[in-house]
């Protein structure tokens, strides 16, 4: 897999490819979109964080879960 990084402003929910790249782009791509002015989120309890941060964070909650060790590293 090949990336190729560049910044476009959205036109009518597109994202145009910038000429340079078009004829090297000759399959399917993965999209990746990130904010490019959005660096940081507003301060929180705990601080200035990034939004990368909180993808990186997973929230579930397993305070209704009940297993002892045995059952956690049986195989």
């Amino acid at each position: 897999m090949q990336a190729y990084e560049f910044v476009a402003k959205p036109e009518n929910g597109t994202i145009p490819i910038p000429k340079e790249l078009l004829d090297r782009i000759t399959s399917r791509v993965k999209v990746i979109v990130l904010e490019a002015n959005a660096d940081r989120l507003a301060p929180t309890k705990r601080g200035a964080e990034r939004k990368s941060d909180l993808l990186l964070r997973p929230t579930l909650d397993t305070s209704g879960w009940k297993f002892s060790r045995k059952e956690a590293n049986e195989r």
